[in-house]
């Protein structure tokens, strides 16, 4: 206690010199985020650069064509009109000469091949020249490639940019967007615009307005609920404070490293910002209580004994906080890596500052303890009447109490396998001018997403013969029997074109030689947007396009691409290598399944070990950590009854939410094992105990719940499900604590 006296008196000496020092801290801080503060949706923050799915989808990117393509759809009273088509040469003209452009693709490039005089020669699809019936009776021929030039009413004209490979581009993607859209207004004032650069941008756009909203609708939010919540509204500043000088300190260590914020990390200020004030709503109670109960105590003896009362549950607290996140670090997926780690930062950052500003506050402060009271009260609602009532009916039913909820607990063990593990990319994109091109174009086009299927032969040689080519046909054929599949364009395509117009060509008398030279010379540099071969005619490729869809349906896609060339080709003779961003994000699921099991597990281990050591009694630690595993439990119910999946956002949810649900147990319990020496019941402890810290866990909670339920207000799905997830999830810790946890140590814990 003298040393706790000590550093109090310390704090209170150099008061001056400490506020200074957090005001500069703060102001740099808040310097550095204004000035650096950035957002990155890359494929590097979600993937290793070591892992072995994103290299090899890097190398197909170098070798084959990159995948970040803008697809933009022009609506026009004709598709055939001369001038619309002159329109995309002036684009194509102007996009092809910026640096970061590989190639565009319009049907104003797009060439169909003619044989004549022994060789292959390409002409222009579109011919002013050609009557609008010759026209439409040519691309007939050519379904596949036209209707991606096209909409089926030639309402429509589709426009491609292919951009250079990921790495390039990334970390100017903001810049490219807005000068290819630029661009594209100068030609076509109305236009829609999709594609994975674009969608990129509007997930990075969507953060950065979210993160502010966020913070700013929880600093009001906490305000309004502290002036309920605490015994007197000068209390308010300090808590206040307590919030925003660590957030504040975080964010300027973040920025200053050079990291930005993602999908996850922009969770990062609400949640520590509602830690924080939990904490201190902790502290402020126990010491204005204490106040009223210690009338002749100094004000540097009744701050020692608040902080000696609440600073081993807030340590515990902190502690199993910090494992839940922490645990986040086992992520496959560098995006949970950072978000574990910062967050651990700043948990570390307002453990020590609540102390520090509640000390110095406290320090300035002085009134009458019995006659405060909030600022704001609920007129019909007594915290000690509730809590009152809770003790005797929990005494009383302790029994039925303990049946209901354990029943529960097993439904939901039961519910947790049932849970879904799925990411939907249109639930990582908020309500938008970006979704809703997505889909008018998706309307129209039936797939803005694509996957590149190279087929080549086992040993090397060249695939230019027509065994491979037969089998290459019905491998196509089989393909395009999938609903998912829309338009798949190979090599195929054009040798049916062109089998129809000279049958000659591939008939079985005509020698292997032939057939090499005639496939070969349809691999034309002009229709480079479509990769039919490999520069040395070693692996042919077929583009397939397909909507934005689950990650469930994207393995789905690829396995079943996998055993139809299993049942076209003989796999001891050729090979399948299936490239692009979908083969990737397709692995998302895996690796959501293996934060969850790591993360959860790893902070299940030290979490118990906490309660342990806190506990010190085995028996009691059981029947302590029993009640939070019940709030994941029960998550596991809603998941399952509501088909809201495991996804990319609310991974995280589990080894973070045992974390929290733990902090008010540990209170709670605290309170009731200081009473062990007594000699009085269990019963009579545990009334003791929610009596002492009854009103801490529902302000703490209350807190939490509109913390989360702020993050719920998102305009983007995924992350509204992961709030509206914490927020039920917290709210059911608090009813465990004060039902279940109490009715099983009143009936076990002798």
């Amino acid at each position: 206690m003298k040393s706790i006296e000590h550093i109090i008196k310390v704090i209170i000496k150099f008061r001056i010199a400490i506020i200074s020092i957090l005001i500069v801290l703060m102001a740099l801080s808040v310097f550095q985020t204004v000035k650096k503060l950035s957002v990155d949706n890359s494929l590097s923050i979600w993937f290793l650069e070591d892992d072995p799915s994103y290299k090899a989808y890097i190398d197909f990117q170098e070798e084959l064509g990159s995948d970040e393509i803008f697809v933009a759809m022009f609506p026009v009273e004709n598709a055939f009109d001369e001038v619309q088509i002159s329109q995309l040469d002036k684009l194509h003209s102007t996009i092809d000469r910026l640096p970061y452009v590989k190639t565009s693709f319009s049907l104003a490039k797009a060439q169909y091949p003619i044989y004549a005089n022994n060789k292959i020669n390409f002409y222009d699809l579109y011919n002013p020249k050609r009557s609008e019936k010759g026209l439409k009776n040519l691309f007939s021929k050519l379904p596949s490639i036209t209707s991606q030039l096209v909409s089926e009413d030639y309402k429509n004209l589709f426009f491609y940019i292919q951009l250079n490979p990921t790495p390039t581009i990334e970390a100017k993607r903001k810049t490219i967007a807005g000068e290819i859209i630029s661009v594209i207004e100068q030609y076509f004032p109305s236009h829609h615009l999709t594609g994975p650069p674009v969608l990129n941008e509007a997930y990075s756009k969507g953060i950065y307005k979210e993160s502010l909203v966020f913070g700013v609708l929880t600093v009001l939010v906490i305000a309004v609920m502290l002036l309920f919540l605490l015994p007197s509204k000068r209390y308010l500043i300090i808590s206040l404070l307590s919030v925003a000088v660590p957030v504040s300190l975080l964010f300027g260590i973040i920025t200053s490293l050079g990291y930005s914020l993602n999908m996850i990390s922009m969770l990062i200020p609400t949640i520590l910002m509602v830690y924080s004030v939990s904490d201190a709503v902790h502290i402020i109670n126990i010491y204005h209580k204490e106040g009223v109960i210690n009338k002749t105590l100094s004000k540097v003896q009744l701050l020692a004994l608040a902080i000696r009362k609440s600073i081993t549950p807030c340590f515990y607290t902190t502690l199993t906080t910090f494992v839940g996140y922490f645990a986040l670090y086992l992520s496959p997926l560098p995006a949970f890596k950072n978000m574990g780690i910062f967050t651990c930062v700043g948990l570390l950052l307002s453990f020590i500052l609540v102390y520090v500003i509640t000390i110095i506050g406290f320090s300035f402060m002085t009134f009458n303890f019995e006659v405060t009271k909030p600022l704001l009260s609920f007129k019909n609602f007594s915290q000690s009447h509730f809590i009152v009532w809770l003790n005797r009916f929990t005494s009383q039913y302790k029994t039925s109490i303990i049946a209901v909820f354990t029943l529960v607990l097993l439904f939901g063990m039961y519910s947790v396998f049932q849970v879904k593990i799925d990411t939907n990319s249109l639930d990582l994109l908020a309500a938008g001018k970006a979704k809703e091109d997505l889909r008018t174009i998706e309307n129209q086009l039936n797939g803005s997403s694509r996957m590149q299927l190279n087929i080549s032969t086992t040993n090397g040689d060249k695939i230019l013969n027509a065994e491979a080519m037969k089998q290459l046909e019905s491998f196509q054929n089989r393909i395009e029997q999938n609903p998912l599949i829309n338009s798949p364009v190979s090599v195929v395509n054009i040798k049916s074109f062109l089998e129809k117009r000279t049958p000659i060509l591939f008939q079985s008398n005509v020698s292997t030689r032939q057939v090499e030279n005639i496939l070969s010379s349809i691999n034309n540099k002009d229709n480079s947007f479509f990769k039919l071969f490999s520069d040395d005619f070693t692996s042919a490729g077929i583009t397939i396009s397909f909507k934005e869809i689950k990650t469930s349906q994207l393995e789905q896609l690829i396995e079943d691409i996998q055993q139809d060339f299993n049942s076209t080709f003989n796999t001891e003779d050729y090979k399948l290598k299936i490239n692009g961003f979908a083969v990737v994000f397709a692995q998302l699921n895996n690796f959501i399944l293996q934060t969850q099991f790591k993360s959860f597990f790893a902070a299940f281990f030290v979490a118990f070990l906490c309660l342990w050591v806190f506990i010190r009694s085995i028996k009691t630690t059981i029947l302590v950590l029993i009640p939070n595993l019940l709030p994941l439990a029960i998550l596991a119910i809603f998941m399952s009854l509501l088909d809201i999946p495991l996804d990319v956002t609310t991974a995280m949810i589990t080894p973070i939410m045992l974390g929290i649900a733990m902090d008010d147990t540990i209170h709670l319990v605290y309170k009731y094992r200081r009473g062990k020496n007594d000699n009085r019941s269990a019963e009579t402890r545990m009334d003791s105990a929610l009596r002492y810290t009854g009103s801490a866990l529902l302000s703490t909670t209350f807190a939490l719940v509109a913390g989360f339920l702020i993050i719920a207000s998102s305009a983007t799905p995924s992350v509204r499900d992961f709030g509206l997830l914490c927020a039920v999830t917290v709210a059911i810790a608090l009813i465990t604590d004060i039902f279940y946890l109490p009715a099983l140590l009143k009936k076990f814990d002798r």
